[in-house]
C-alpha cells in the first residue's frame, strides 16, 4: 500500500510553515520561541524537509522579484555565504 500523497503534501506544508515561524521568531529576537518551534518538529527529517521547502520557495520568490534565474540567485547567495563571518 502506498502512502497518501495528500498527507505528504500536508506534512511538507506544515513543516515549511513551522520553519518560517522559526525564522520569524529569530528575526524578531524571540529566541525562546524559535527554540520551541524547532523542538516541535516530529523528527530531523521533517525539520530538514521544512527548511528545504521554505528555502526553495524563498529562492523562487527572490528570483521572480529580481528578474533573475533561480541559478543566479543561488549563486549570489552562495557567494554571500562564502564571504560571511567565519
Amino acid at each position: 500500500m502506498s502512502a497518501d500523497p495528500g498527507a505528504a503534501v500536508d506534512a511538507a506544508t506544515d513543516a515549511a510553515q513551522r520553519a518560517a515561524g522559526v525564522i520569524a521568531a529569530h528575526r524578531r529576537g524571540d529566541h525562546a520561541g524559535a527554540e520551541t518551534l524547532l523542538a516541535s518538529f516530529p523528527d530531523d527529517a521533517a525539520k530538514a524537509g521544512g527548511f528545504f521547502v521554505l528555502a526553495d520557495l524563498a529562492v523562487a520568490l527572490l528570483a521572480t522579484a529580481s528578474n533573475q534565474s533561480c541559478d543566479d540567485v543561488v549563486r549570489d547567495l552562495t557567494i554571500l555565504l562564502a564571504a560571511g563571518p567565519r
